[in-house]
C-alpha cells in the first residue's frame, strides 16, 4: 500500500513527503521531479516548448507507472487529478491525503519556484482560485483525508498524515 499526497502546488506535498517516507522507512517519489527527469527538462520548459497538453501526457504516464508501484509516499503535482485514469488509480493504490493551505500561504510557498502558474494564460490570483475550486471536487473524490497546512509546521502536518496512514481503513474524505 502507498501513501500519496495530492494538492495544489504550495500545499506542501514534496516536503510533507520527504518526512513521511524517512519516517515510515518507505522510498519517496516527487512526480514532477520524475517527469522532469525523464523529459530532461524543467517544468517551465516543458509547459514553454511543449504547451500544457504534453505536460500533461507526461505527468499522466508517470503517474500510473508510479501508482502500480507498492509501498512509496508519493508527493504527486497538483494537476494530477485532472486525468479520470490516474483520479481511479489514486483511489484504488493506498491512502491518498489531500494538502490544502490557505491562496496567501501557497503562493509564498510557490514564490521563486520556477513552478508555471496554475493557468496555462499565467492568469493572476483570481484566475489561480478558480482553478483550486474547479480541483476541489476532484481532490475530494480522492482523498482520505484533507489536512491543512497553513501556519503549521511540515512535522505537524507528517503526524496528522501518518495517523491517517496508520488508522484509516477506507477511502472516503471525513
Amino acid at each position: 500500500m502507498s501513501l500519496c499526497l495530492i494538492g495544489l502546488r504550495g500545499s506542501g506535498k514534496t516536503t510533507v513527503g520527504r518526512l513521511l517516507a524517512a519516517r515510515l522507512g518507505l522510498p519517496f517519489a516527487d512526480a514532477d521531479d520524475e517527469v522532469e527527469r525523464r523529459a530532461g527538462l524543467t517544468v517551465a520548459e516543458i509547459f514553454a516548448r511543449c504547451g500544457e497538453r504534453r505536460f500533461r501526457e507526461l505527468e499522466r504516464e508517470t503517474l500510473l507507472e508510479l501508482l502500480a508501484r507498492d509501498g512509496l509516499v508519493l508527493a504527486t503535482g497538483g494537476g494530477c487529478v485532472l486525468d479520470p485514469d490516474v483520479r481511479a488509480a489514486l483511489r484504488r493504490t493506498g491512502t491518498t491525503v489531500w494538502l490544502d493551505a490557505a491562496p496567501a500561504v501557497r503562493a509564498e510557498r510557490s514564490a521563486g519556484s520556477g513552478r508555471p502558474p496554475l493557468t496555462a494564460w499565467g492568469g493572476g490570483p483570481a484566475e489561480e482560485e478558480q482553478v483550486a475550486r474547479e480541483r476541489e471536487p476532484l481532490y475530494r473524490a480522492c482523498a482520505a483525508r484533507r489536512i491543512a497546512t497553513d501556519r503549521r509546521t511540515p512535522e505537524e502536518v507528517a503526524n496528522d498524515v501518518e495517523r491517517v496512514w496508520r488508522d484509516l481503513p477506507d477511502h472516503h474524505v471525513r
